[in-house]
């Protein structure tokens, strides 16, 4: 399992030291939406230049307009953008079509999607599925728990799954067990910790753990 590194709700600068602390333990870099809604595609830009060396995932979550804000989102450096999974399939076919002129992947965020519409998207086989419990859920509710995830979508295998809302080293063994994720999305579990250089091995060692490595 990567470590995908949310990055939310902060200004760019910080965003850059608090990576700088982390980036040994993390494979992957989100430039989260609230980054992007409050500076624009300059997050996405400033990040790739800092880490070029590491995945950039560009939280967009996209519903409409893809062309346009998937060629935005790659001209700016990023290596994966998000779609999400309840757009109209031609959204998503464009957010490929596009992903795949420029060599690069999308992630489609499965967050309020029936179980018709994740049949659906079965088809995007170069897609990375990303399971997601949002955060008003999380907030608001308090339910961070995904319990046991069954879906036609996974019967098949094959695909890349992502992980993402209220993932902490406790949750890590769960998640290996029901899901099996390629990407775990961690973000105030470690952004938020005291040391958040000491969260982000912790993270990377309970994984090695989970893994039998």
């Amino acid at each position: 399992m990567k470590i995908q590194l949310a990055l939310d709700r902060m200004k760019i600068a910080d965003a850059i030291a608090l990576t700088r602390k982390v980036e040994d333990s993390v494979d992957w870099i989100e430039v989260g939406t609230s980054l992007i809604k409050e500076f624009g595609v300059t997050s996405i830009k400033e990040l790739k230049n800092a880490f070029p060396h590491k995945t950039i995932v560009a939280d967009v979550k996209t519903i409409d307009n893809a062309r346009y804000e998937f060629e935005m989102c790659f001209k700016a450096g990023a290596d994966v953008a998000t779609v999400m999974g309840v757009s109209p399939l031609v959204t998503i076919d464009t957010c490929l079509e596009v992903a795949q002129r420029y060599n690069k992947q999308i992630m489609i965020d499965l967050l309020n999607t029936t179980e018709q519409q994740k049949i659906e998207l079965r088809k995007y086989k170069d897609a990375i599925f990303c399971e997601h419990v949002s955060k008003d859920q999380q907030e608001e509710l308090g339910a961070a728990n995904r319990g046991t995830i069954k879906s036609k979508l996974y019967e098949e295998g094959g695909l890349q799954i992502a992980a993402a809302g209220g993932i902490t080293l406790d949750s890590l063994e769960q998640l290996k067990a029901t899901l099996n994720p390629n990407v775990v999305i961690v973000g105030s579990a470690i952004t938020k910790a005291n040391s958040p250089s000491e969260a982000a091995a912790q993270f990377k060692q309970k994984i090695l753990q989970v893994e039998g490595k």
